[in-house]
């Protein structure tokens, strides 16, 4: 099987309803990670003049944010395989006028993204979604310098992200939900065990890696009372995609989200939702 065929269910999802939605969203989630995205940009050590890219950039946060630092000397290159989201993000670098950031459809996995071109490869949760994990670090470490640094933030498991289990473990109550996918199912969970990321970069060539824990209060779906947060929860998330091929009616429905209300309440602060969210801050070099 070819490496464009692996990938497959991965564009087709991000080009469909999920893609769609996270456009739709796009200001939540934003307000939800960016804290964990700004840790993963403190890592990454960007400067005036470099050239940046960013894996899996979604609608454009860090690629905007890593503009603004590296200045128009710079450049930064945003990649992702959804189409709906990168027009979202050249929407938004048009609007606040940097000429230094571009954006285009590109698999990391298997598309050029150019020979040694990049002081810094970033991404804000991007990297967990490639079949063949190992040949897309391999393809992104070719298009790195030589001493080019990678930094990505990407989820530990979903036990200690509470955001992420506890609405799944109620609805669970309510209606059968599908299996939860193997440990290394490409997905937002692939990276949760660092051994795995750590073997995985290893094979890829990339040297000086270090994988450290970080923790942070986050507001979920970006604040607003408990019926906006469970909102937010059905359409983007574990919750969203658990539903997904779940079979239930509006009373079913109804008693979820009932259900969702009573978990998240202990959570509910003046700012919205604030529950613990737990990552990984990766980094390595292209020694």
């Amino acid at each position: 099987m070819s490496a464009q065929a692996t990938n497959a269910d991965q564009i087709a999802f991000w080009n469909a309803k999920a893609g769609s939605k996270w456009v739709e969203y796009q200001t939540q989630l934003d307000q939800q990670i960016g804290v964990l995205g700004d840790a993963m940009l403190s890592a990454a050590k960007l400067g005036t003049g470099q050239r940046v890219l960013d894996i899996g950039c979604g609608c454009g946060a860090t690629a905007l944010q890593a503009a603004a630092v590296v200045g128009a000397s710079g450049a930064v290159t945003g990649v992702d395989v959804s189409a709906p989201m990168l027009e979202r993000a050249g929407a938004r670098a048009r609007q606040a006028g940097l000429s230094q950031v571009s954006f285009m459809a590109a698999d990391a996995q298997m598309d050029s993204l150019g020979a040694a071109l990049y002081d810094r490869v970033i991404s804000r949760f991007g990297v967990m979604f490639f079949t063949d994990p190992v040949a897309a670090f391999r393809n992104i470490r070719a298009g790195m310098a030589p001493g080019g640094r990678l930094a990505f933030v990407c989820w530990r498991g979903a036990d200690e992200n509470p955001w992420m289990s506890e609405p799944v473990k109620v609805a669970a109550r309510h209606v059968a939900l599908p299996p939860a996918p193997p440990a290394e199912a490409p997905g937002p969970m692939a990276f949760a065990d660092p051994e795995r990321v750590l073997r995985i970069l290893n094979a890829a060539g990339l040297s000086s890696i270090d994988i450290q824990k970080h923790d942070a209060p986050c507001v979920i779906g970006g604040g607003g009372d408990l019926d906006a947060c469970v909102d937010f929860l059905f359409n983007v998330g574990p919750l969203s995609r658990a539903l997904m091929s779940a079979d239930f009616n509006e009373q079913s429905k109804a008693a979820i989200r009932a259900s969702v209300c009573d978990v998240l309440k202990p959570y509910l602060t003046s700012a919205g939702v604030v529950m613990p969210c737990a990552v990984w801050i990766v980094t390595a070099s292209n020694a």
